[in-house]
């Protein structure tokens, strides 16, 4: 573990290893635990094959309990189970993902040059897509009338298709599940925006991909996600933010944003299209204003108890 943290590749000019006050580590801890992860790989694969010994294990795992696991990982039987748990492992520092303050999401939007532009920053922030799932959206998954019935579809209201295929860009949807994502007023003026600059760009073209090149070769090509990272970053720069907003942090911003509306847990599982109800814990930031609310509804005792004489 310390050969790893502080010892230079082979194409680096540092000849010896040098850690202590000052020295800054050659990999990351994040980094270290993935090369400790393949190495026990690799010998728990030897020690099978009878390519080592079988005591290699006894120095790479040690007995443990199932306790520090995640509820779904700990199994349905009641008592506690044991399990081979790794000795040699660094702790990795946590790291938690802020929202997109409404105030930068609109900085933000005010940033974009094009109506492609005002769409995608809204798929990522009002819908809570990712950024495979935005660079993987077809025109057909878009069903933007009241009533879609004619349509083949029976889900009432403006909405889109979430679903995980072969993409030639590369996008991809993390989640395995095909849902519809309920879209609002904004996010239809924006498709019916991007619809008109699309067909003034490339009026020719057939592509089924929702987000393409207009402005740039390959024209027609469908966006990459990370030209929707790319775009992210830009426009934080040209709304002078101080920092950089991801993707991933315009998916929190409307995940809060549903709790501060009102919206409950399992509401925000199934906007995020989410399997397990514990996914969606990450992404709520209780604003300012609802932790106030939630002080100010507590009842003060004092009032509480005056009618008792105390």
């Amino acid at each position: 573990m310390l050969w790893l943290k502080w010892t230079p590749g082979r194409g680096s000019n540092a000849p010896i290893v040098m850690p202590g006050p000052g020295a800054k580590p050659v990999r990351g801890e994040i980094r270290v635990n993935k090369v400790l992860t393949a190495v026990r790989m690799f010998l728990l694969y030897a020690v099978t094959n009878k390519l080592v010994p079988a005591s290699v294990l006894e120095q790479i795992y040690e007995i443990g309990d199932t306790l520090d696991l995640p509820e779904e990982a700990q199994g349905e039987s009641e008592g506690m189970r044991l399990r081979l748990r790794a000795r040699h492992r660094v702790q990795e520092p946590e790291t938690d993902i802020d929202r997109a303050s409404d105030e930068e999401v609109v900085a933000m939007f005010l940033a974009c040059r094009s109506a492609r532009d005002r769409l995608t920053l809204l798929l990522l922030s009002r819908v809570g897509l990712r950024p495979g799932q935005v660079a993987g959206l077809r025109r057909s998954d878009s069903h933007l009338l009241r009533d879609s019935r004619p349509l083949g579809c029976d889900i009432e209201g403006a909405h889109v298709h979430i679903a995980r295929r072969q993409n030639e860009n590369g996008a991809w949807s993390k989640s395995k599940k095909t849902w519809a994502m309920p879209v609002d007023f904004l996010v239809v003026q924006a498709f019916d925006q991007y619809a008109l600059e699309r067909h003034e760009q490339l009026p020719t073209s057939d592509s089924d991909f929702l987000l393409v090149n207009l402005f740039r070769p390959p024209y027609g090509k469908p966006v990459t996600t990370d030209a929707i990272g790319e775009l992210c970053e830009s426009l934080s720069r040209r709304a002078s933010l101080g920092r950089m907003i991801t993707p991933r942090m315009c998916r929190h911003a409307m995940a809060s944003n549903v709790v501060d509306a009102g919206g409950s847990l399992d509401e925000v599982q199934a906007l995020l299209g989410q399997k397990n109800p514990h996914s969606s814990r990450p992404y709520l930031h209780p604003s300012r204003t609802r932790l106030r609310d939630a002080i100010e509804r507590v009842p003060s005792p004092r009032l509480q108890f005056e009618g008792e004489g105390r």
